[in-house]
């Protein structure tokens, strides 16, 4: 029977009762699905939401500037891998603890090898970061660290992003240094200008240690480092005036205001092997000190300098006609108890390599030879100034005629060079000094005084009543003077327009004369009778000329006379 069919009806019974009769069954509704997908969605979230949930982790920052419960994020390359739940305070109220429900996938590198620290915008000396979480907010960057480590779920967060990340790669070394100057954690390091890294850590180290500092070298800069690479500070400026030019050199404006390192390897230092990861280098304090490392054959000297030592330092450098050959190692004062005087030692070192020696290598015994020879032939030591800027000096050797036939002489390891007795630019201050000395001493004010006293009485004269009648008489003679010479001129200027007339006349007849006596003489000898005769003429002539001359000189001194007469000219 189908279900669709009903059931069929009782016989009717003359009894006249109603028997009961069956209902018909009800159909399963559709609307049924409703609630039991809901409680299998509820079922299967909660399933997926119970095996994706991750631990959860707590951190520690001195603040929690940026942070808000509920909002923050924890990311690893863009990726959410958690959110903080609550920032509370600590017990102690030093800190601040932040409890973070992290995801299921982030729980394998959960490990003490990793880092948390809050991004966020950063201003510093040389760089600016962060700048993207002004619209988004602050959040949380994980570093998983490299592989391996113990699971934790206690963590310290940096308070300041790391320099370097774990999945970077590249190589870090370990620089020492006695000085390390504006290097700071963060600073760049540079290969020809360019950063390659960053310093990761720096400690100062003990009174009387040398620092520690340890920096890393991206990839592929990491491979020019070799075991014959130095480094030297790279920080502010350096000022030299080399060639007559002035030169400022900076690094970078980030080395100017934070502070660098750089490192070079030299051609011959190619060949050493490249250094591994965690080499131990040195840190120099400039370029110059830095290239003399790379020279292993030192020439010791001393030498006992006199006068003024202010600019010579440590590190100065030595110069042969100018160009480095070494550098100064120790100036420092001492007292020489035979002499009972003050000495001031200055050792340094050659370094012969500096010089391009032609022929084969020589041996030690060799050099000690030649600088024996070198010693007898007047090498001596001077200061010589390197910059009148700073007023920096150095070392100066030099041939010294007066320093011929000398003998070696050692201190310990070091040879003995005598200062040189030719004239420096010290020397030359030194005169100037002593000039200026002398030019002090004189009593200037004395001589001004003296003076002032002189032209006191020469005023007090140039006032006097006897000067003025002195210049007063003196002018009326001038006066007299002027009339007299103005009278004169007007009587003798008709005579004296004349002379040199009479005088070209007498000239043209002596002439002619001594024209008539070559010819009479050539002619008839110089005892004839007409020979005779005009030498008598000749002597009437010379009379003349004298009487003339004589006439002139009264006339010259008495133009009166002219007029008045000779005598009464001469009573006059």
């Amino acid at each position: 029977m189908s279900n669709n069919e009903r059931p069929p009806l009782p016989p009717e019974d003359d009894d006249g009762l109603d028997y009961p009769q069956g209902l018909p069954r009800r159909r399963f509704s559709l609307i049924w699905l409703v609630p039991i997908l809901a409680a299998i969605c509820v079922i299967w979230i909660g399933y997926r939401t119970i095996s994706q949930e991750g631990p959860t982790i707590t951190l520690t920052f001195q603040t929690g500037e940026g942070l808000v419960a509920g909002q923050t994020k924890v990311r690893h390359k863009a990726v959410d891998l958690g959110t903080v739940q609550s920032i509370n305070l600590s017990n102690d109220m030093s800190h601040v603890v932040v409890t973070i429900a992290m995801r299921q996938e982030a729980e394998n590198v959960l490990t003490d090898h990793a880092r948390f620290w809050v991004v966020r915008p950063r201003l510093s000396a040389g760089d600016i970061s962060g700048l993207e979480t002004i619209v988004s907010g602050a959040f949380i960057e994980l570093d998983p660290g490299r592989p391996g480590g113990n699971y934790r779920y206690q963590f310290t967060g940096l308070e300041a992003p790391p320099a370097v990340r774990s999945d970077e790669p590249g190589k870090t070394f370990t620089l020492k240094a006695f000085r390390v100057g504006q290097i700071g954690t963060g600073a760049p390091v540079f290969f020809r200008d360019r950063p390659v890294g960053e310093v990761l850590s720096l400690d100062v180290g003990k009174p009387g240690e040398s620092g520690t500092m340890t920096i890393f070298i991206r990839a592929p800069f990491d491979k020019y480092v070799h075991e014959g690479s130095f480094f030297w500070s790279a920080s502010g400026m350096s000022v030299s005036t080399s060639g007559g030019d002035f030169r400022v050199e900076i690094e970078s404006l980030q080395a100017l205001l934070s502070g660098a390192v750089a490192f070079d390897t030299p051609n011959e230092a190619l060949e050493t092997p490249e250094a591994t990861d965690k080499t131990n280098f040195f840190l120099f304090r400039d370029r110059d000190t830095a290239s003399s490392s790379h020279y292993h054959e030192q020439l010791q000297f001393v030498t006992y300098l006199k006068g003024d030592l202010s600019g010579l330092d440590k590190y100065a450098p030595v110069l042969i006609y100018g160009i480095r050959v070494g550098f100064v190692t120790d100036v420092h004062l001492g007292f020489d108890s035979k002499s009972n005087t003050v000495i001031v030692p200055v050792h340094f070192v050659v370094q012969p390599e500096r010089l391009k020696i032609k022929g084969p290598p020589v041996s030690k015994e060799e050099s000690e030879a030649r600088l024996a020879a070198l010693v007898r032939r007047g090498l001596r030591a001077r200061l010589a100034t390197t910059s009148y800027i700073t007023g920096a000096q150095a070392i100066e050797l030099v041939m010294d005629e007066n320093g011929q036939d000398s003998v070696l002489t050692r201190e310990g390891d070091a040879v003995v060079l005598q200062q040189a007795t030719g004239t420096d630019f010290a020397g030359l201050t030194a005169s100037v000094g002593a000039i200026a000395a002398k030019l002090n001493a004189i009593p200037f004010a004395e001589i001004g005084a003296n003076l002032n006293q002189t032209l006191e009485g020469v005023a007090a004269i140039a006032k006097g009543e006897q000067l003025r009648n002195t210049l007063r008489d003196v002018s009326k003679t001038m006066a007299s003077v002027r009339e007299l010479a103005d009278n004169a001129n007007k009587g003798a200027t008709p005579l004296l327009r004349r002379l040199p007339q009479i005088s070209q006349d007498l000239q043209a007849t002596l002439s002619r004369a001594n024209t008539l006596v070559g010819s009479l003489d050539n002619g008839y000898g110089a005892n004839s009778h007409f020979n005779r005769e005009l030498d008598r003429l000749m002597a009437q002539l010379n009379d003349t000329a004298r009487s003339i001359r004589i006439l002139a000189d009264l006339l010259d001194r008495h133009p009166e006379a002219l007029i008045l007469g000779r005598a009464k000219a001469g009573e006059r």
